[in-house]
């Protein structure tokens, strides 16, 4: 094939998700998306200095997060820190 051809339409999907495509297919900022991976919760992998994501990596975060893994109790804010804001 060809530098000008293109790939095939029955090809397989590729593998590998920009990161920040990913984040924002999922609506989430990109401070939260380095917040996950700074914290380990999903790993990328860096090619030629842009963030990607594989669909294994995808479905492993997304299988910890329905299984409850990530979960916190939500903080309801005082009427005092309510009134000071």
């Amino acid at each position: 094939m060809s530098a000008t051809q293109s790939t095939p339409s029955n090809a397989d999907p590729s593998n590998l998700f920009a990161f920040d495509e990913y984040l924002k297919g999922r609506n989430l900022t990109r401070c939260t998306g380095y917040r996950y991976r700074k914290q380990g919760l999903i790993q990328t992998t860096n090619i030629f200095g842009r963030l990607y994501v594989t669909r294994e990596q995808i479905e492993k975060f997304e299988r910890r997060a329905i299984a409850g893994e990530f979960h916190k109790e939500a903080k309801t804010p005082s009427r005092r820190e309510l009134a000071a804001a």
